[in-house]
């Protein structure tokens, strides 16, 4: 019997910005933060003087920004798709890769294509970062575009482990739900 399990995610940023010294002006003073968890390479941002003065002044009323990225299906980067997909996914037995095969049927792209540029890939995007895949065929009825069905394939458990974190995102966000057949 499989179930979709919550996974917990805990953000190597949120933990490094807690163990790491500041300086006066409020900065991490660390060079550069590596995860085995993430994908994620921060770097320490430099401004220059003048840019750095003006932040000074206001150390005591800022707060630190955290970013969330909506997870979200792109064709085109930078034009989100708004068509919902069907998901299938299938895993070896000994856990070790798996693939999961995404269908749209009627996508949003090919309303924006002409628009914005051509299909370049598969992307998908969370706070994480990106997942992508050159896997993607078009489905054509009466010579008009109908449909899109792109591929991913995962050739370990840690990037199974990766995709499934951001399911776990974008189903929550599109209101997907998991069924075993």
């Amino acid at each position: 019997m499989a179930s979709l399990q919550s996974l917990s995610f805990s953000s190597p940023v949120s933990h490094y910005h807690k163990q790491q010294p500041r300086t006066h002006s409020g900065f991490i003073s660390s060079p550069l933060h590596r995860s085995a968890s993430s994908a994620f390479h921060g770097q320490t941002l430099h401004l220059p003087h003048t840019q750095q003065a003006s932040l000074k002044a206001n150390v005591k009323t800022s707060r630190p920004v955290i970013m969330m990225v909506k997870p979200t299906i792109q064709f085109i980067q930078g034009t989100d798709e708004q068509t919902i997909p069907d998901v299938r996914l299938t895993k070896s037995r000994d856990g070790t890769n798996g693939v999961a095969i995404f269908r749209f049927e009627q996508p949003s792209v090919f309303d924006a294509s002409g628009d914005v540029g051509e299909i370049t890939g598969f992307y998908m995007i969370d706070d994480e970062g990106v997942l992508q895949s050159v896997d993607v065929s078009a489905k054509f009825v009466n010579g008009k575009p109908a449909g899109i069905e792109a591929k991913y394939i995962m050739r370990s458990p840690r990037e199974w482990d990766r995709f499934m974190r951001f399911m776990e995102r974008y189903s929550n966000e599109n209101g997907l739900q998991f069924i075993k057949k």
